[in-house]
C-alpha cells in the first residue's frame, strides 16, 4: 500500500465547467431545493450560491458536483448538509462528519447543518422512506443570519459544529414523527442517543469521533478493487493536513511513479457511454482542486513532487467522431481547466 502525506494551506483554482445556476428568491427556497442541487438565492440585497446534500455521505447523489457548480461565484457560497439522514429501517443512516465540514471550510464554503422534518413512504420498498424535506423556516433563518455575518467560512463552520448535538436531537424527534406518520420504522434510537452524548462534549469530541470513522472508510476504500474500471496503478491512501492541524482522508484510485514524480489519479468510468457523466467529471474535479494544491508531499516517508490526474475511462472505445457536440464542448473546457490549474486529464 502506498501512503501519501501532504499539507494544504490554501486553494488556488479557477473552475470553468460550472453550469449556469437558476435564480430564486428566498421565499421560493422550498421550490429551489426540490428543483435543483445548486442555485442562486436572493435575500433582500444579498445573493448566495447554494448547494445541498441529499445525505451527509459524500458518495451519494454527487454532492461534490453540486458544490463545484457554486465555486465560480464571488459572493458567499453555502452548502446545506443534513446532520444525519435515516432512510428507514430497510435503508441507510448516514451522519455528518467533521472532515466534510473542514473540507468545505478549505473551499471557502459556509456550511448550514440541517435536518429533515417530513418524508413519504418509498413506493418501491415498504421499509424505506423517500422525498425527505428540510425545515425551511430554520434554513431561511440561517441564510438571513449569514447575510450579516462578516467573518470567513472557517469561523462560521466551527460555530455551527457546536450546534450539531441540538440539531441531531431535533432530527431524531422528527424521524419519530415521520415513522408514526408513514408507518415505516426507522433505525434504533440507541445509536443516535449515544452519538448525541458524544456531540454534547463539544467540537473536539465530534472531530475525533469523525476522524476515527473517516480513517476506517479510507482503509476500506483502499482495499476495494473496481474491476470494471480501467485502472492500472496501485491504490493509495492520502492524508492531508491543513494549517490548523485538521486532517482529510482520501483514497487515490491510482498512485503511479514516473520520472521521479508521484501521479495521483482520480478515475471516473462509464460502461455504456463514450465519456463518464458530467456529474462524475465534476466530482473528480473537486478532487483535482484538492490534489493540485498539495504541499510538502511525501510518499511512504520520502519527499516527492506530485501531479494530479483526472482519468476518464469507458468500456467502449473512444471515437471522437461518435462524440456529441455537447461532449466535445465538455472535453474542450475540461482540457482548458486542467491547463489553467496545473493538473492533467487522461482519457
Amino acid at each position: 500500500m502506498r501512503n501519501i502525506a501532504a499539507k494544504i494551506t490554501g486553494i488556488a483554482y479557477r473552475p470553468l465547467l460550472c453550469r449556469k445556476l437558476e435564480i430564486y428568491d428566498i421565499s421560493q427556497l422550498d421550490i429551489a431545493l426540490r428543483k435543483s442541487g445548486s442555485f442562486l438565492l436572493k435575500s433582500d440585497k444579498n445573493e448566495f450560491a447554494i448547494s445541498w446534500w441529499v445525505s451527509a455521505k459524500r458518495t451519494r447523489s454527487y454532492p461534490y458536483a453540486r458544490v463545484y457548480d457554486t465555486l465560480f461565484f464571488t459572493g458567499k457560497k453555502i452548502t446545506i448538509i443534513p446532520v444525519f439522514k435515516d432512510e428507514g429501517a430497510g435503508g441507510d443512516r448516514d451522519f455528518l462528519q467533521w472532515d466534510t465540514v473542514s473540507l468545505m471550510s478549505l473551499l471557502g464554503v459556509y456550511v448550514i447543518p440541517a435536518y429533515y422534518v417530513d418524508a413519504t413512504i418509498n413506493p418501491r420498498f415498504s421499509d424505506k422512506i423517500t422525498d425527505q424535506s428540510f425545515d425551511y423556516d430554520y434554513l431561511s433563518a440561517k441564510i438571513n443570519e449569514l447575510a450579516g455575518y462578516q467573518s470567513d467560512a472557517l469561523h462560521w463552520n466551527i460555530l455551527q459544529t457546536e450546534q450539531i448535538a441540538e440539531l441531531s436531537k431535533k432530527a431524531a424527534t422528527a424521524y419519530e414523527i415521520i415513522a408514526a406518520k408513514t408507518g415505516v420504522a426507522v433505525h434504533s434510537a440507541t445509536g443516535i442517543e449515544k452519538r448525541i452524548e458524544e456531540l454534547l462534549k463539544g467540537k473536539n469530541s465530534f472531530m475525533n469521533y469523525s476522524r476515527t470513522l473517516a480513517q476506517r472508510a479510507q482503509h476500506s476504500e483502499s482495499q476495494t478493487q473496481h474491476k470494471k474500471e480501467k485502472l492500472c496503478g496501485t491504490k493509495g491512501m492520502i492524508t492531508i493536513k491543513n494549517y490548523l492541524g485538521g486532517n482529510y482522508y482520501f483514497t487515490a484510485d491510482e498512485i503511479n511513479i514516473k520520472r521521479g514524480q508521484v501521479f495521483i489519479v482520480e478515475g471516473k468510468h462509464t460502461t455504456n457511454n463514450q465519456l463518464p457523466a458530467l456529474e462524475d467529471i465534476k466530482d473528480g474535479l473537486l478532487k483535482m482542486i484538492i490534489f493540485s494544491n498539495l504541499l510538502n508531499l511525501s510518499l511512504n516517508g520520502k519527499k516527492m513532487k506530485s501531479i494530479a490526474v483526472l482519468k476518464l475511462t469507458s468500456k467502449r472505445k473512444l471515437l471522437i467522431s461518435k462524440l456529441s457536440a455537447k461532449q466535445m464542448e465538455i472535453l474542450s473546457i475540461l482540457k482548458k481547466e486542467a491547463k489553467e490549474n496545473g493538473f492533467e486529464v487522461d482519457i
